[in-house]
Parts: structure tokens; C-alpha cells; sequence
């Protein structure tokens, strides 16, 4: 009897960690909700540190980079609760480290795709690949832009919200480029300046005609400039390892930065358009994402535990940037081919922002519902082409989403009041929608692999 019962103790042994989780989690959701009820401070900072406390042991068991960045998470929004002065200062750790990540990511753009073609003889399936991509991106996004109005039609967030009188904010001047301008904005005219100013997009592009040029030389001619290229980009992905190890601080940093400095109690009048925001973003996971996952066939478990730490980093830091490097790692040990890695990715980060798109459309029917505005179904479905049009080719810009909600508003007579509201919540739901924007991505990539047929996925080891 003595054998059969040992075996019979280790899933209880195995579910202590688990336990210890879900109770952690609950002190603290206790601990934060207690700030907002008549209950003595001392007690809500017993209850999150009490939290914090059963945390801690899991956390130093596990090497994995998702338990340290969501220990960091949680040290940063208790940081910002108990020192919102001190944690107000720390936003430098999370500078730092995006500093960090744009050093590499055109290098790592650029002989990925080089290497891909040119060294892979992938030239015949780059045009391919990209047709599948853009329209992969087009489709999704539009789903997105679908469930973001439906949502926002259901709850009604914007329903009696009362605009203030006045919102003074610094806020970068709204421009609606034409398609024109958006078309040319892809070419790069000078390499440095966009690699210097980070655009990501530019970079692909230049790195596409270089690797179809150097693929059309004869193999004594391209194989020494292919081989540093390759070296270049191992050398890469080996800084993106080293750099990651930042990655928790950084994290921890940015939302003790977000609550110290804005505080949990602004977020109350907002409250209902970010759980909506959220909810819509949980529904067109399981709805859209999901499916479309199991239609081509892509594992659902391993696409989950691949994408899982990259976009832990996108929440964190509400930065899809941050956590490029990262999601190109994990994808290619995903079976994701290199070449269509460093292509699909950051072309998606100008046409794929899945998140954006769902938020885009939920905050410009927010703000028409705040200043009583009525719309009509076709005046929505206007609007959402709109932002369909304009929203293409943001990334980079900085508050991009407001940028294209300002420009869209003044043609359907959306006071800007209306739109600059949204900037007491914009931070809590830009988490939300940098971690889809970055699930996004990493999914295009292994559809299109798995479109092409050349997504290699490694049997998992049995225990």
C-alpha cells in the first residue's frame, strides 16, 4: 500500500504552489480595494504586503522571465500606492531599458530578413508572405474595429459622462495624413535617419531590397556578406538575452511610475470604459483569436506559452517596442522561420495593431456618447473606415492612438474635450491593448509560416 499512496501525495504537494498564488492574489486585490472603502490604511498595506509575502517564495523557485516580471508588476503597483513620490521618480529604469531595445531592434530587423532571402533562398516567397501578412492584418484589425464599436454600443460608458469644462494637456498636434503620405512614409529616403529615428517599418523595407539584391549575386559574391550578416544577427538575439535580464526592473518601474504619479482613485470615473476594454479584449481573444489559431492548425497551448512573456513585457511597459526583440526570440523557437520572423513582426507593428484598433473604435464612440452625440449605424460605419484609413503606419508616434482620435474627431464634430478626457484612463488601457498589439503580431507570424507551410513546431518532452 506504501508505494500506491506516495504517488497520491505529489499533485496535492504539486497544487501548494498554486494555492499559494491564488491566495497572494487575493490579499492584494484586497489590499487595493481596500483604498477605496472607509478602512484604516494600516490594514489595506497589511493585506497587499501579506500578499506580496506569498508571492515571494514561488517566485525564487522559478527562473522563468513571466514569474519575475509579474513579481516586479506587483512590487511597482505597491511601490506607486505606499511612495507615489518615490515611485514617481523611477521612471529612468524603464527609459533605460527601452534605450536598450532600440539599439538592437534595426540591426535585428535587418539581418534577419537578410539573411532569410539571401541566405535561405526565400526570394521567390517574400512576395508571397507578404500578400498573406497584409492580408492577415487587414482582416483582424477590422475585426477589431467591429468588436471595439459593439462593445462600446452595449455598455454605454460615455452615456453621462460629464465633460469638464476645460482639460489643459500637452498633446501633439493632430495631422490626418492622406493615403498618399502614409504610401511614401514606408520608403525610406536615407537608412541612417531611419534607423536613427527608429522606424521600424522603413528598416524591413530597406532590409527586403537589400536581401533580393544580394540574393541575385553569384554565391562567391554573396556568401562572406551573408556570413557576417548571420553573425550580426546571432550576436543579436545574444544581447537581446542579456538585456532582458533588465526586463523585470523596468517593468516593476513603469506601473510604479503609472500609479504613484495618476493614483488609483483618478481611474473611478473611467472605471466602466476600462472594464469594457478589457472585457472586449479577453471576448476577441477567444472569439477571433482563438479560432483563427485552430483553423490553421497552430497549437493553442504552445502559441500561449511562446507569446506569454512578450506580452507580459508589452503590459508592463505599454510599449510594443519593448517587447519586440523578445517576440521574435520566442517565435522562432516557436518554429517560426527566422526571415518570416523579422519580416511579418515588424511590418505588423504599422498594420496589425490588433489592440489599437479595438481601442480606436471604443474611445471615438466613447467620446461622441460623452458630448451627446447620436450616431447613426452608417455614420459608425464611416467612422470606423476612418480610423481603419488613418490609423495605418502610427507606430512610432508618441500618444499615437490620440493623435488619430484628434484627427478624426473634428470630421464628425467630436469636441476635443471629448477625446482629451480619455487621457485619465489612456495609460490603465493602454496595457491592455500594447499586450493584444503584441499577441497580434506574434500570431500573424506563425499563421503566415503556417500558411507557407514552413511553421516547424518541436514535439513537447513528455515528463
Amino acid at each position: 500500500m506504501t508505494p500506491d499512496a506516495t504517488p497520491s501525495l505529489r499533485p496535492a504537494a504539486g497544487a501548494l504552489p498554486r494555492i499559494l498564488s491564488a491566495a497572494a492574489a487575493v490579499l492584494l486585490a484586497a489590499g487595493l480595494l481596500a483604498g477605496f472603502f472607509p478602512v484604516p490604511a494600516e490594514w489595506a498595506v497589511a493585506l497587499r504586503w501579506a500578499g506580496f509575502g506569498l508571492f515571494l517564495p514561488f517566485a525564487l523557485r522559478r527562473s522563468s522571465l513571466l514569474v519575475w516580471t509579474f513579481l516586479a508588476m506587483l512590487a511597482g503597483v505597491e511601490l506607486g500606492v505606499d511612495a507615489p513620490q518615490f515611485a514617481a521618480q523611477t521612471h529612468f529604469l524603464g527609459d533605460i531599458f527601452l534605450r536598450l531595445i532600440r539599439m538592437i531592434v534595426a540591426p535585428l530587423i535587418f539581418g534577419g530578413i537578410v539573411t532569410g532571402i539571401a541566405g535561405h533562398n526565400q526570394l521567390g516567397g517574400v512576395g508571397r508572405v507578404a500578400i498573406k501578412a497584409l492580408l492577415f492584418f487587414e482582416v483582424v484589425t477590422t475585426l477589431g474595429l467591429i468588436l471595439g464599436a459593439v462593445a462600446i454600443n452595449l455598455s454605454q460608458a460615455g452615456v453621462g459622462v460629464t465633460l469638464p469644462a476645460a482639460i489643459q494637456a500637452v498633446v501633439p498636434a493632430a495631422h490626418q495624413a492622406g493615403w498618399q503620405e502614409t504610401l511614401l512614409n514606408i520608403f525610406p529616403e536615407n537608412i541612417a535617419a531611419a534607423v536613427a529615428q527608429n522606424q521600424i517599418l522603413q528598416v524591413a523595407i530597406f532590409a527586403l531590397l537589400f536581401g533580393t539584391a544580394l540574393a541575385t549575386l553569384s554565391e562567391p559574391k554573396r556568401a562572406p556578406l551573408v556570413a557576417v550578416l548571420q553573425s550580426l544577427t546571432e550576436t543579436m538575439f545574444r544581447m537581446t538575452r542579456i538585456i532582458m535580464y533588465m526586463a523585470p526592473v523596468a517593468a516593476g518601474a513603469a506601473l510604479a511610475y503609472t500609479v504613484g504619479s495618476t493614483g488609483l482613485l483618478t481611474l473611478l470615473p473611467l472605471a466602466k470604459l476600462a472594464v469594457t476594454c478589457y472585457a472586449t479584449l479577453i471576448v476577441f481573444a477567444v472569439l477571433v483569436l482563438a479560432p483563427i489559431l485552430l483553423a490553421f492548425r497552430v497549437p493553442l497551448r504552445g502559441f500561449a506559452a511562446a507569446i506569454a512573456e512578450p506580452a507580459a513585457l508589452g503590459f508592463a511597459t505599454t510599449s510594443s517596442e519593448a517587447a519586440l526583440p523578445l517576440a521574435m526570440e520566442r517565435m522562432e523557437e516557436f518554429g517560426v522561420p527566422r526571415w518570416i520572423v523579422s519580416f511579418v513582426i515588424p511590418t505588423g507593428y504599422s498594420f496589425n495593431l490588433t489592440g489599437s484598433s479595438i481601442y480606436l473604435a471604443m474611445a471615438a464612440l466613447f467620446a461622441a456618447q460623452a458630448a451627446g452625440l447620436h450616431l447613426s449605424i452608417g455614420q459608425q460605419i464611416y467612422l470606423l473606415a476612418t480610423l481603419m484609413l488613418t490609423s495605418k503606419g502610427i507606430a512610432g508616434v508618441p500618444r499615437a492612438t490620440l493623435v488619430t482620435l484628434l484627427a478624426v474627431a473634428g470630421s464628425f464634430h467630436i469636441p476635443a474635450s471629448a477625446v482629451l478626457l480619455l487621457l485619465g484612463v489612456d495609460t490603465v488601457m493602454d496595457m491592455g491593448r500594447t499586450a493584444m498589439n503584441v499577441i497580434g503580431n506574434g500570431m500573424a507570424a506563425a499563421v503566415v509560416a503556417q500558411w507557407e507551410g514552413e511553421l516547424k513546431i518541436e514535439p513537447v518532452a513528455q515528463p
